[in-house]
């Protein structure tokens, strides 16, 4: 069975919690760290491993404040992670995209991100 995968939230990146068991995946926060590429890295290994053994039902919730450049793509390689798993027809897969109900801005990345991926997208005011 593959590990949890926790981290803790700063300042500059963002909380993260990939729970294999129950396919139950979460960003939330500010991700803004000085080097995306790293930080992500162990996520994407993380989703690489999960692929080959999926829950059944896959839900990311994305609840980020703000992200930078950096950021938006190594969040477009996750995403694209888990459209490789939604047509290998192992889990169904939703992805939660959250933005607080004045945020334009994050609400426009949700849609973009929607336009780039073949998943189920839901924007969620919150």
């Amino acid at each position: 069975m593959i590990e949890h995968l926790i981290i803790q939230g700063t300042h500059k990146t963002p909380t993260v919690k990939l729970h294999a068991d129950t396919g139950q995946l979460e960003i939330s926060g500010k991700s803004i760290p000085e080097n995306s590429i790293g930080f992500y890295q162990p996520l994407l290994s993380w989703m690489d491993n999960y692929i080959a053994q999926p829950a059944p039902k896959t839900e990311m919730k994305i609840l980020l404040e703000y992200f930078n450049t950096s950021s938006s793509k190594c969040l477009l390689d996750l995403l694209r992670k888990l459209e490789v798993l939604k047509k290998s027809g192992k889990s169904d897969v939703v992805v939660l995209w959250h933005y607080e109900v004045d945020d334009e801005d994050m609400m426009e990345a949700g849609q973009d991100y929607d336009s780039l991926v073949d998943l189920p997208f839901q924007l969620i005011k919150l």
